[in-house]
């Protein structure tokens, strides 16, 4: 039995993430895959509850789980200068140390390129992002005035285990193709060594094409060109701005769902922010929510050797594309009129 956490988040997630588990609950029906299922505070409920917007109980609970669904946190309107009011840093402490984000175009959705179909890999827990970098104190700083000094952390073993899951999950894929993204000319030894480590790994699969783009050039390919890419794997920095276009490419952030994963624990989450102006209103799409929660089957599916779970993602998968085939429940950001309780219930219902 696979155990698997629930967290609303802020704004939208409390209209979203149950779409998704809704979805998910109608997939693992359908296969006979057992799931227990835990609703844990995070966010502005964390807070009313246990005076922190990432409790100790839901990180103690998170850690017995095999994964979660986390809802938007909205981190933007909390109040400033009192550390009980957080964005949960939760990939730092639970190690979720790959982001992966498809990136994927739809015919009768609008969207700059058609026939994209794009994983991105994006190590999480170093690289440029201070919060991401240290335990204690901060990874920039300014002395006086004038300066201001960042730092930049690499390692082998964030490198090769971000990599390793590029290759895995492309042995996955039709086109068995990785690409790796990176400045190795101008960072001799930051992204030399991230490159390093993605080259020894190439090695190890040799049913899988590699190749590496810099990624100015790589930024550019991505508007011109986005159908040659099929597994692209980078730096934290680097990732977190090509996701974003990649997610431009096919339709914008509503179509951008997401995984974090650790060695044994994995956080759907989508890219999209927790929307407070449109809270309450049932228009958000669901969409990002219920693939991530798709994701989330699909990955216990081959970590844990579970066809269960694999089967039930793919029926999560063949019904969002049949309900936005016949574009008859979509919210209004996909050109429909539906509410995101009339869509999650479509997706449910095509299962």
């Amino acid at each position: 039995m696979l155990k698997i956490g629930i967290l609303l988040g802020d704004d939208i997630g409390l209209e979203v993430v149950p779409e998704a588990v809704k979805v998910m609950k109608a997939a693992a029906a359908k296969t006979g895959l057992e799931v227990q299922w835990q609703e844990l505070p995070i966010g502005k409920r964390g807070h009313e509850l246990h005076g922190h917007t990432m409790p100790q109980p839901t990180v103690a609970a998170l850690e017995a789980l095999d994964g979660f669904l986390c809802g938007p946190i909205g981190h933007a309107a909390y109040p400033r200068n009192d550390p009980t009011w957080i964005m949960p840093p939760l990939r730092k402490r639970l190690d979720l140390y790959a982001s992966i984000k498809p990136v994927r175009s739809y015919s009768n959705v609008k969207s700059v390129h058609k026939d994209v179909d794009i994983v991105f890999l994006r190590e999480v827990t170093e690289g440029m992002q201070s919060s991401d970098t240290v335990v204690a104190g901060a990874g920039e700083f300014r002395p006086n005035d004038e300066i201001t000094i960042a730092s930049r952390v690499i390692t082998r073993t964030g490198s090769r285990r971000v990599a390793r899951e590029a290759f895995e999950i492309a042995r996955t894929r039709p086109r068995r193709k990785v690409t790796s993204v990176h400045k190795e000319p101008v960072y001799r030894l930051a992204c030399g060594m991230f490159a390093e480590e993605c080259r020894k790994l190439a090695k190890e699969y040799p049913d899988v094409k590699y190749d590496e783009v810099l990624v100015d050039g790589f930024a550019m390919k991505l508007v011109m060109n986005p159908q040659q890419f099929d597994v692209v794997v980078t730096t934290n920095q680097f990732g977190d701005i090509l996701t974003d276009e990649g997610a431009g490419v096919v339709g914008g952030l509503g179509l951008a769902p997401g995984l974090c994963v650790g060695e044994r624990l994995a956080m759907s989450q989508a890219t999209h922010g927790s929307a407070p102006d449109i809270a309450g209103r049932s228009i958000a799409n669901p969409y990002a929510l219920i693939m991530s929660g798709k994701m989330l089957l699909e990955w216990l599916g081959r970590k844990r050797n579970e066809p269960k779970a694999t089967q039930a993602a793919k029926r999560m998968d063949v019904a969002m594309d049949k309900v936005i085939a016949e574009a008859k429940h979509l919210t209004a950001d996909l050109g429909g009129k539906a509410s995101t309780v009339a869509m999650g219930d479509a997706v449910a219902a095509s299962v």
